[in-house]
């Protein structure tokens, strides 16, 4: 099937399951990649439905099926909102995130999101925007690359792998995976090198693609957009985000603070279904190495 060459969904039955969809509702998937979780999802909805689906790459819509209870919208997912609105839509039943890296991205070896392979740093999720990985390293300063490495890939040596990447592009741009990784693999030791160099790929992704500014205007926009009754569902894969997502559903901002009414009560619009998070089990995440990490959130709107 070309959807399981293109991403294999993480726990896909328990995503779809959590919805509890209405088979006249609508519904929609942030993150369509190669569509697993959109056809789980049309394959229980009736013909009065209507499923909408977001993905920012133009490979993603590839994958697009032919249905009328179908939209695809070829958008970041921070613009939730304003297409709803375009398409008339004033409250949904459910919405479905799943925040991870489609397993397509990391198997490209033309787009850069992987140290597997040679190539130019590129890293853009959507390839009409204009800001590379590349141009990343070789224009921000040394403090904001300490911070990108610091909050987003959560590193310890973050201030001495920008002060060395600073030193290098003085020298020649930093342009290909090799020499990046020529300049910051003396860094890492041997035995935790992978993990290491996984987080440093993550960090500059997270700031090419613009990824926490993306995910908290989502958020906020399914907040509002969610009827009375209706699901959130969100599947994540790192602390940052996974922080941003209980915080919205614990306290209903991204902040986590919490507001209380006159009797002492949170206000919050959601009420956490699971507070221990739904994790995949052992045949799956051998199956499937990319679900090690998932993590699946679940509320209901109040």
């Amino acid at each position: 099937m070309e959807e399981t060459v293109y991403h294999v969904p993480v726990l896909l039955k328990e995503c779809v399951d959590a919805l509890e969809i209405a088979p006249g509702g609508v519904y929609v998937d942030v993150t369509f990649g190669g569509g697993g979780h959109s056809r789980e999802i049309l394959a229980r909805l009736d013909a009065s439905a209507h499923l909408y689906s977001f993905d920012q790459d133009a490979d993603a819509e590839r994958n697009v099926m032919l249905d009328s209870r179908f939209t695809f919208v070829r958008s970041n997912f921070r613009y939730l909102k304003n297409w709803m609105r375009y398409h008339g839509v004033e409250q949904i039943d459910g919405l479905l995130a799943d925040l991870g890296v489609s397993s397509h991205h990391f198997d490209d070896e033309n787009r850069g999101f992987s140290f597997r392979f040679e190539g130019k740093l590129d890293m853009r999720m959507n390839q009409r925007a204009r800001k590379t990985a590349a141009d990343v390293l070789n224009t921000y300063s040394e403090e904001q690359l300490a911070d990108i490495f610091y909050l987003y890939g959560e590193l310890k040596n973050a201030r001495k792998l920008a002060s060395v990447l600073v030193k290098a592009r003085t020298v020649e741009k930093i342009e290909t995976i090799e020499a990046f990784m020529e300049i910051i693999k003396p860094f890492f030791a041997r035995d935790r090198e992978k993990k290491e160099l996984a987080k440093v790929f993550q960090a500059l992704r997270i700031e090419v693609n613009q990824e926490m500014d993306a995910l908290k205007e989502m958020l906020l926009s399914a907040a509002e957009l969610i009827r009375p009754g209706g699901w959130l569902v969100v599947l994540t894969y790192h602390s940052l985000e996974d922080r941003m997502v209980k915080n919205l559903i614990k306290t209903g901002n991204i902040e986590g603070k919490k507001e209380q009414d006159f009797f002492g009560n949170v206000v919050c619009p959601f009420r956490a279904v699971n507070n221990k998070v739904v994790m995949a089990n052992e045949e799956e995440q051998q199956r499937n190495p990319r679900s090690r990490s998932a993590k699946l959130r679940i509320a209901e709107k109040k």
